[in-house]
């Protein structure tokens, strides 16, 4: 499958100790420059009595926009390292801060591009790494059996795999959301008319942007 770009799926904080000195990492997702920045800034106020708030981001489907800082580390050894991981694991929309505490021990050039390489990706593996992809949204309404029936039906793996079922409102019929694969659309909708006995009724389709887990 193509997707239009990689990043991660959730906001996610990690740490590790390499000789006393303590790692956090704080990755997010991020749209835009001004997400970014702002995900920067908070992290720098929430840990503004550490030694080093190194940050990094990469903004744009494309990659279009990359930038990072040492904050002070020695040249090369703190921020370009992680946004070389970013890039070779073509991670885009995506802002990292790590913050560092100095635990009186020095690393050297080596022991920090190390360092700083292993908090981002802590950070990014276990905020999981999702793949963007155009999905079709629309809503559906239907009787009460209908819906039953919707909720319990055995759809083909690669159906079920990419399909989402929004929260039901309940009036004198079930309203409810179903976004899935673009490609996959009209034969949820077959279904549903099948299960409906030709009842249910469609709203018009939206594209959106939907999120694969590739972790």
């Amino acid at each position: 499958m193509e997707y239009l770009y990689k990043t991660v799926k959730e906001r996610k904080r990690t740490e590790l100790v390499i000789d006393r000195s303590r790692f956090i990492t704080t990755v997010m997702p991020c749209n835009t420059r001004e997400e970014a920045d702002s995900f920067i800034e908070e992290i720098k106020a929430e840990f503004k009595d550490a030694t080093h708030n190194v940050p990094a981001f990469i903004i744009g489907n494309k990659m279009e926009l990359k930038w990072a800082s040492d904050d002070g580390e020695p040249q090369g050894t703190a921020g370009p390292p992680i946004l070389r991981y970013l890039e070779m694991n073509d991670l885009t929309n995506i802002a990292l801060v790590v913050t560092r505490y100095f635990g009186g021990i020095k690393l050297g050039t080596g022991g920090l591009v190390r360092a700083y390489t292993q908090g981002a990706e802590q950070a990014v593996t276990e905020a999981g790494i999702v793949g963007a992809v155009e999905m079709i949204s629309f809503s559906s309404s239907m009787d009460y059996s209908a819906y039953n029936r919707l909720i319990t039906y055995k759809f083909p793996e690669e159906v079920s795999n990419n399909l989402t079922i929004g929260e039901p409102i309940f009036t004198d019929k079930v309203e409810v959301e179903l976004t899935l694969m673009k490609e996959q659309s009209q034969s949820l909708m077959s279904i549903i008319k099948d299960i409906s006995g030709g009842k249910a009724s469609f709203g018009e389709e939206r594209e959106v942007l939907g999120f694969l887990s590739l972790t």
